[in-house]
């Protein structure tokens, strides 16, 4: 075969490729609008179905140098609070109001601290390390387990400086773009704190973290802009059914309880696992993500108008916290009935202060 018929026989295999593919792209494209006209189920389903596989990476991660109280801190909340960080962008983008990202967050806060806490512990029981009452018959704390309890606590101490931030610069009833500027800046000093913590860990350990640890990020990106379109989409359709329907007069609060499934998958598995480290840092991690950077990310481009039900979702945030702390570091578990007593507050929280409200 000469050179002339060797490029003409190129040239058809190559047209017949680019057919194909185009081909291949307006199914696809047929497919991505049939699915679309069965919108809000649609995107929800997009929504949670990328969120969940979000949440399963992190058993790779944990596998490969992120574990413990790091890896709940540091690592899940970015995968269970990033739809919240999606729905403030998308909120925002779409001229949506900004108390509705302060319930949506207050909301998702305190059903992190109260259900999702208190409900794995009511079930199968938190358990940090053995009670000081019971560690005369039991293996008492591994150096680990007393390293973590220690990250916990900070962890959880660093929830009041930043809901007590929030109460600060809301103070006047506004959140402009300084106090954004203030919110997103402390939650990213509080992140390098932590990748100084996971290169001492390592270190320690004399190991270094896997090159793979890259695809999983760029895996966890293509689900991240699965979730942001899911979002998008739905907050795009309530804001289309315009006010006088719940979903849209609640949608803060529907939102924050939305948000949250993620992080119920997160509870229920490692309290099964026996991890109720990862348990609590996970929570209260996700926290972070919400109070300060979801409402700091929002103010950066929208003043926010202070919702009058801050105040006390901030106050029933705060008890929580000092709640767990006690048990964190002074019994070392969460017993079955505070579990239920967290779960009933909850319900109680969310019917008299933000329904009813």
């Amino acid at each position: 075969m000469n050179s002339i018929g060797f490029s003409a026989l190129l040239f058809e295999y190559t047209d017949r490729t680019v057919a194909y593919c185009k081909a291949g792209l307006q199914r696809l494209d047929g497919l991505w609008h049939l699915l679309s006209s069965l919108d809000p189920w649609f995107s929800l389903a997009l929504f949670l179905i990328c969120s969940m596989l979000m949440v399963y990476r992190l058993n790779v991660l944990e596998r490969k140098g992120l574990e413990g109280t790091v890896l709940g801190t540091l690592v899940m909340p970015y995968a269970s609070g990033f739809p919240n960080l999606m729905f403030a962008f998308s909120l925002g983008r779409q001229g949506g109001s900004g108390s509705v990202i302060v319930e949506n967050c207050i909301v998702n806060n305190v059903t992190n601290l109260t259900l999702l806490i208190g409900l794995p512990a009511l079930i199968w029981t938190l358990n940090i390390f053995p009670s000081r009452s019971a560690q005369a018959g039991r293996k008492p704390a591994s150096k680990l387990q007393r390293l973590n309890t220690l990250s916990l606590m900070l962890t959880l101490v660093a929830l009041f400086f930043f809901t007590g931030a929030l109460w600060a610069l809301g103070r006047d009833g506004l959140l402009d773009f300084g106090d954004g500027l203030v919110l997103v800046g402390i939650f990213l000093f509080w992140q390098v704190l932590h990748i100084f913590d996971v290169l001492k860990y390592n270190i320690h350990q004399r190991r270094s973290l896997p090159w793979t640890i890259i695809v999983d990020t760029l895996l966890v990106v293509a689900l991240g802009a699965g979730v942001l379109n899911g979002i998008d989409r739905l907050v795009a359709w309530v804001i289309a059914l315009g006010p006088g329907f719940i979903l849209y007069d609640q949608l803060g609060i529907l939102s924050g309880c939305l948000m949250v499934i993620p992080n119920a998958v997160l509870a229920a598995y490692y309290a099964w696992a026996g991890r109720a480290d990862i348990v609590y840092s996970s929570q209260v991690g996700d926290g972070h993500i919400c109070i300060p950077m979801c409402i700091g990310l929002f103010a950066l481009f929208s003043v926010i108008q202070v919702p009058d039900q801050m105040t006390m979702g901030i106050m029933v945030i705060f008890g929580a916290g000092l709640l767990h702390l006690f048990f964190v570091s002074v019994i070392g578990r969460l017993p079955r009935t505070i579990g239920a007593l967290l779960t009933i507050a909850y319900g109680v929280f969310l019917y008299t202060g933000f329904i009813m409200g």
